[in-house]
């Protein structure tokens, strides 16, 4: 295991105080279906990158938005799960910001619209998640990384967790790496910063992770490794690169994922950024903190792919 704290810089702080000072204007974002609208617009904000191209496709019977630069290895995929804590979300809303990881990884890259809570509950999202993962592999993307963010990177832990198991049973491939930002992979709310965090943290509340997670859930215990990867056996695992702010309530489940694929074996590096709040990397038009992050993660998915 590889452990970074990053300081904030000056600039980026006196943006978070600007930003807080906004966000205290308004009303928390809620995870429901009526916030799809408003977070889709919120997450365009990210840049476009440029010489990337979009074009809807379908993958594994699941539709979805592929992000590709002009130039790239041509047996090599990644495939992107969004944000959205498995109720908001889109592949056209986080096209945007996947086109940046995608410039600097230099390969392409699938977002898949997996099914959202509460119109498709557990485990719809897993499903669709393995079915993508398993069409990539059938198309001939024979080197594969793994991306997402808040729930998507929780979504991704669940399924390399899957992959690894089926793949020591002689069963399938394993991607090269797994990148993961601020991942939501406790579904139970049980890590500390729940708590140490919960002032510090201007965007996730954890009465409405608790919503979210009801919805998806349906009644099904959350420590269910397939909803919660935590409470799993975590060897096996490719490379794993974790970002997160230290500001946020999800902080303690980005730790403890990484020590517990460390303590499995495997090769796993946390950073966690001062002063940055959730998913902070899709900011990349104000912090110098997010261009940073994501150019470590394009550098690490181009080392491995």
């Amino acid at each position: 295991m590889s452990f970074e704290i990053h300081p904030e810089d000056e600039r980026d702080r006196a943006v978070m105080l600007a930003m807080r000072d906004m966000l205290a204007t308004l009303p928390a974002l809620e995870f429901a279906p009526a916030s799809r609208p408003v977070f889709e617009d919120l997450m365009q904000h990210t840049p476009v990158a440029d010489g990337i191209s979009f074009e809807t496709g379908t993958v594994g019977a699941v539709s979805g938005v592929w992000c590709r630069p002009m130039a790239g290895a041509a047996r090599a995929a990644i495939l992107y799960l969004h944000g959205g804590a498995y109720v908001l979300g889109s592949a056209i809303g986080h096209r945007n910001f996947v086109s940046q990881i995608v410039q600097r990884a230099g390969a392409p890259a699938f977002i898949p619209d997996y099914r959202l809570a509460p119109e498709h509950g557990f485990p719809a999202a897993i499903d669709d998640a393995l079915s993508v993962f398993t069409g990539l592999c059938d198309m001939g993307y024979d080197a594969t990384a793994i991306a997402g963010d808040s729930a998507g990177g929780g979504l991704a832990l669940s399924l390399l967790a899957l992959v690894a198991a089926r793949a020591r049973k002689g069963a399938g491939v394993m991607p090269r790496c797994a990148v993961l930002m601020s991942p939501w992979t406790d579904l139970a709310l049980a890590g500390g910063s729940m708590l140490t965090r919960a002032e510090a943290d201007p965007l996730v509340k954890r009465d409405e992770l608790k919503k979210a997670a009801d919805l998806y859930l349906k009644g099904t215990d959350p420590t269910d490794p397939r909803a919660s990867p935590l409470y799993q056996p975590l060897g096996g695992l490719p490379p794993l690169l974790v970002h997160v702010g230290d500001d946020e309530i999800l902080l303690d489940d980005s730790r403890r994922a990484v020590e517990a694929a460390s303590s499995a074996g495997g090769e796993a590096a946390l950073h966690i950024w001062e002063g940055m709040t959730h998913v902070f990397p899709s900011n990349l038009a104000q912090l110098q903190a997010a261009r940073q992050a994501i150019d470590m993660v394009g550098a690490f998915i181009r080392q491995h792919l």
